[in-house]
């Protein structure tokens, strides 16, 4: 394998130049994502960091490599790029539309144990949004990772969330907390046709489908499960 600096040499950029570059592309990641509460980061805007002044082809791909291996070495960040997933419809050969966009894009994971960060990172004032997210994300899941929006909003309407309420307590707008979760790409949105006119779904998308998450939701459910059964058996 190629140390840096030979790798660096097809550019034809110095040491400084491309310090500078990775630089800025870690600073933009870290205040994009904590301004944005964790929404993914579209690949275009870590390139333009990049080509505003460099117009070497494979430099932006070099820059960000090398802004994933200090976010980790340094910060203790996984930078990952989501592997977009296909509605369910589109697998299915079944006309819908995808209301998302398809442009590749990046989140960060911190490499701490779900117990340490829990304990010495984890913001008390965001739980609410957690907890919010985990029952949503658990009721589309034992929906089977898919459910219309009525049927969603029938069963938050029951924890007494409802989709015009613009002033909840906890959440304001409850309809733009849901929303939140699809621009973090936890949820996605299609609309598909059928006889009664279009009908707007709600599914998991890539980040629910993690393996670490989905274990997590399922061991949520499990919880709830446990709790309701030993309730009855009292």
């Amino acid at each position: 394998m190629a140390n840096a600096g030979e790798d660096l040499s097809q550019f034809d950029l110095s040491k400084e130049e491309k310090d500078k570059l990775v630089a800025e592309t870690i600073r933009y990641i870290l205040f994009k994502i904590h301004q944005n509460s964790g929404c993914p980061i579209k690949r275009d805007e870590l390139t333009q960091i990049v080509t505003k002044n460099y117009r070497q082809r494979n430099l932006p791909a070099y820059v960000i490599n090398e802004a994933k291996e200090k976010l980790s070495s340094i910060f203790g960040y996984d930078l990952i790029e989501l592997q977009r997933a296909r509605p369910s419809s589109v697998n299915q050969g079944r006309p819908s539309q995808q209301i998302t966009s398809d442009a590749k894009s990046y989140i960060i994971r911190s490499q701490l144990s779900a117990e340490v960060y829990g304990k010495y990172v984890e913001d008390v004032n965001t739980a609410h949004l957690t907890g919010f997210s985990f029952v949503i994300l658990s009721i589309v899941h034992i929906a089977g990772g898919k459910i219309p929006e009525e049927n969603l909003w029938h069963h938050l309407r029951r924890l007494g969330l409802h989709e015009n309420d613009e002033n909840h307590l906890v959440f304001g707008s409850c309809k733009q907390a849901l929303e939140t979760l699809v621009q973090q790409r936890y949820l996605q949105k299609e609309k598909v046709n059928g006889p009664e006119g279009n009908t707007l779904f709600y599914e998991l998308a890539e980040r629910a489908l993690d393996g670490q998450v989905r274990e997590t939701i399922k061991e949520y459910i499990s919880q709830i499960v446990k709790k309701d059964q030993t309730s009855v058996e009292v």
